[in-house]
């Protein structure tokens, strides 16, 4: 970031002397006003809920435009990795800062097929669970106990305890959802197998059995590495900024990212493509397509507390660029597993067309995000409901450990403290119990 010749006074109505705070400006996007002297200079602090209007770190790897809808990675546009680049190239990129050329793309991704395997003994630590247990409870069990199993690269301060985990979380995430939905559905686990590409890898963990050979389906593949590539970063938001503020303590590497699984668990946050396809049986349960229009009332009428999901999005106040491509991504699939007139995905179009021709929607800037496809994909795929959100934390753990390595690289970086504005009871004296 630069020093800005803009500067900002900040002037009191009750004669407090002004203060002057210096402005920074950025590569692209707003300028920031630093207050990091407010407190020493005045007493005072300021007051955000929710960090709406407050940049806590400066950062290199992800950019939003919400009003363009315009997502960059490391300054290249969304759209164009998701349709030159595969998840590793990604993933790359995320970590390193620039694409990478053929070889460097053939040592990482050699790196990573190299650590897809798990502890043996992680096997008997998910045996712990219940089968009927969330599988984003089980993830985040896992992940944190990781720490337990490879303790050799628990430093965070140390720059290649932070690259070892890196590889082992990108490379054994896949290995761990697949686990966990196979101990779900009683069904052996399948080991990596290193012929196989990311994507691939996962499908095939995910849907094989001992009993006979499992064929990857191409279009599936592409499909689930274009999910992983459109979820691996989104700037600052709760599970980034939960996996910062974790690793500003100094905690293990595997623990910050176990933070932010639990982190994306909610259901405003990686859990929206769940609550999105809930939705849409909910209405396929209530009378399908003859009831779209009833149910777009409902949510217009704020009494009667029916929610839309998947539309709209705190960043993007234009159609959400993630979503577009998933569209296509959707209908490909529904195409090639024979399901272009899946119920479902006629919801979806017909919720899209009202919610881009109706004033209501159109005036508040409700357009489709990202979750509203790729839940209708992954079902597709044969991905649970419950797993969605799992699919979710694998995609975005590159993401996570490059905002995590640099945070820790970052001069001026501190452990999170956030301050309140107290408004509870002021200092009283306990009295004995017989005076209470």
């Amino acid at each position: 970031m630069k020093l800005s010749d803009n500067k900002a006074t900040l002037s009191f109505s009750d004669g407090s002397p002004s203060i002057e705070m210096p402005v920074y400006s950025g590569s692209v996007g707003p300028d920031v006003v630093d207050i990091r002297k407010l407190y020493g200079q005045t007493g005072m602090f300021t007051y955000d809920p929710g960090f709406l209007s407050t940049a806590a770190c400066q950062s290199t790897i992800t950019y939003i435009d919400g009003d363009k809808g315009e997502l960059l990675y490391r300054g290249y546009p969304i759209e164009q990795l998701a349709t030159k680049c595969d998840y590793m190239d990604t993933c790359y990129l995320l970590l390193n800062g620039e694409l990478p050329n053929a070889q460097q793309k053939k040592d990482f991704d050699y790196l990573v097929t190299s650590h897809t395997m798990v502890n043996e003994q992680m096997q008997y630590f998910l045996r712990g669970f219940r089968r009927d247990a969330h599988p984003m409870a089980v993830l985040t069990g896992l992940v944190g106990g990781m720490s337990a199993f490879y303790h050799d690269s628990t430093d965070i301060t140390n720059p290649e305890h932070r690259h070892i985990a890196a590889i082992r979380l990108i490379a054994k995430m896949p290995t761990l959802v697949a686990m966990a939905y196979k101990y779900k559905i009683g069904q052996p686990y399948i080991y990596p197998k290193n012929s196989l590409n990311y994507a691939g890898n996962f499908l095939h963990m995910m849907f094989a059995t001992p009993c006979e050979e499992y064929k990857v389906n191409p279009v599936l593949e592409r499909a689930l590495d274009r999910i992983f590539i459109l979820h691996a970063d989104h700037e600052q938001n709760a599970s980034t900024s939960t996996v910062r503020l974790c690793g500003s303590s100094g905690t293990n590497p595997f623990a910050a990212i176990a933070a932010g699984v639990a982190c994306l668990w909610g259901p405003a946050h990686g859990g929206a493509n769940e609550a999105c396809l809930n939705m849409l049986e909910d209405i396929q349960r209530m009378g399908g397509l003859a009831k779209v229009g009833e149910f777009m009332e409902q949510v217009k009428d704020k009494n009667s507390g029916v929610r839309l999901m998947g539309f709209g999005h705190r960043v993007y106040k234009n159609y959400d660029p993630r979503a577009k491509l998933m569209q296509e991504t959707c209908k490909e699939v529904l195409q090639e597993m024979g399901l272009e007139n899946d119920p479902l995905f006629k919801l979806a179009m017909a919720l899209e067309k009202i919610a881009l021709e109706d004033d209501y929607f159109v005036s508040r800037k409700l357009y489709p995000n990202v979750d509203f496809y790729s839940g209708i994909v992954q079902r597709a795929i044969g991905i649970p409901v419950n797993l969605f959100t799992g699919i979710f934390a694998l995609a975005r753990t590159s993401g996570w450990i490059a905002q995590l390595n640099e945070m820790m690289g970052d001069p001026e970086y501190k452990i999170g403290r956030p301050r309140q504005l107290f408004t509870g009871p002021v200092a009283r004296t306990v009295k004995a119990i017989a005076d209470r």
